[in-house]
């Protein structure tokens, strides 16, 4: 076995019995496992925990019930077009998408792909989340491989060439499909752009130049379209916190509500929508461009790709045209849903415990979160 990935790689199936062990005998995981499956004893999900040999299996048995149920009680439906996948489906592909939710982005793709017959998908996540031991043993039994964090410039030159040679060796040798965040964190308001170091970290793994080296991990743009964010009201907290104290930093208990808010939290309809590969577009490169213009070029395929894809609500165009102060998309949208977004507006304002809250500024945010999706997607239309 390749042991130069062993702090990063998600669990080997023959490793999962002595890992559910110490799952189980963790009070704080049975804690959240009582919350997560209310009602079933720690003997009943322990036995069916240990009868899982692979992680799919676990992923099956546990975390698709789980989403069938997030998806039942906080949507109006899951829905996603994979037309543009159709002719290779089996395919390994790194799936770079615009990120809401922390946790549900990757793993509702992986139960949509599922429930194609097709495998789940390994995870890109962030360190800084693993709050607990817990936590980081059950992300990698769930597929998830570490993003290292907080770390030294030569620290983070070194975990970027070895997680770049994992996603490398995922795609081409375990023929095994990848999720990752097209940033480092969450658009905040929702102005969804691919950061250059996600792609200059992706081409450090391959042995030939940038096109060559991308071309290899088969990237699909994936767009995420939620008709709410149920983390809109802290998400615009965070900018006033920002704006009033630059040195501002969220702390572990802000991570975990922004996880629970936005799992538990009402999110309307719910649309996943890949792009086609973008290998041959990379085809068309020259490879004699400067290795910058380059990534700026390529980061923008994808944008596009992601840009175009959104499933635009009746929120997005009443969002807009109430920021521009004319009715522009009015055609989209009845009376009704302009109230009730406005209401809905009004109550997540509400739920917004600051001391000095600047009202205005904070409104202005959460349009912004509604609004931007539309706005790349017209300026693409344009285009």
């Amino acid at each position: 076995m390749n042991t130069e990935f062993d702090e990063i790689r998600p669990y080997y199936d023959e490793e999962l019995p002595q890992v559910f062990e110490e799952l189980i005998a963790d009070p704080a995981f049975r804690q959240v496992a009582a919350i997560a499956i209310p009602g079933v004893p720690v003997e009943v999900w322990a036995q069916q925990m240990r009868a899982c040999k692979t992680k799919l299996e676990f992923q099956k048995a546990f975390c698709y019930n789980i989403l069938k149920k997030i998806i039942h009680e906080a949507t109006e439906g899951l829905s996603m077009d994979y037309s543009a996948l159709e002719a290779a489906p089996d395919r390994a592909y790194t799936y770079i998408s615009n990120h809401r939710d922390i946790v549900l982005d990757s793993a509702l793709l992986s139960m949509l792909l599922v429930e194609r017959g097709l495998d789940t998908v390994e995870i890109a996540i962030g360190d800084n989340l693993l709050i607990y031991p817990w936590i980081k043993k059950l992300v990698r039994v769930n597929k998830s491989f570490i993003v290292q964090r907080a770390l030294t410039m030569r620290q983070m030159l070194e975990s970027s060439a070895r997680m770049s040679r994992y996603m490398h060796y995922t795609i081409s040798e375990k023929h095994q499909s990848i999720w990752i965040a097209q940033r480092e964190g969450r658009a905040k308001d929702s102005d969804d752009r691919t950061q250059e170091s996600v792609l200059k970290m992706l081409a450090m793994g391959g042995e030939r130049d940038i096109i060559d080296s991308l071309t290899e991990m088969n990237i699909v743009p994936l767009s995420i379209s939620y008709e709410y964010d149920p983390c809109d009201f802290l998400k615009a907290k965070e900018f006033q916190l920002k704006r009033d104290m630059p040195d501002y930093h969220k702390t572990t208990a802000d991570d975990l509500l922004n996880m629970q808010t936005g799992l538990l939290g009402y999110k309307g309809h719910v649309h996943f929508q890949p792009a086609p590969c973008i290998n041959d577009k990379l085809a068309q490169l020259d490879h004699s461009l400067p290795k910058q213009e380059l990534f700026t070029r390529i980061a923008a395929l994808i944008d596009e790709g992601i840009h175009a894809n959104y499933r635009i609500y009746p929120n997005n165009y009443i969002a807009l045209d109430m920021l521009e102060g004319n009715p522009r998309h009015a055609a989209h949208y009845t009376e009704a849903d302009r109230n009730r977004f406005d209401s809905y507006v009004e109550k997540q304002l509400a739920r917004i415990d600051l001391p000095q809250k600047d009202i205005p500024f904070l409104r202005e945010k959460i349009l912004l979160m509604y609004a931007n999706p539309l706005k790349n997607k017209e300026r693409r239309q344009e285009a």
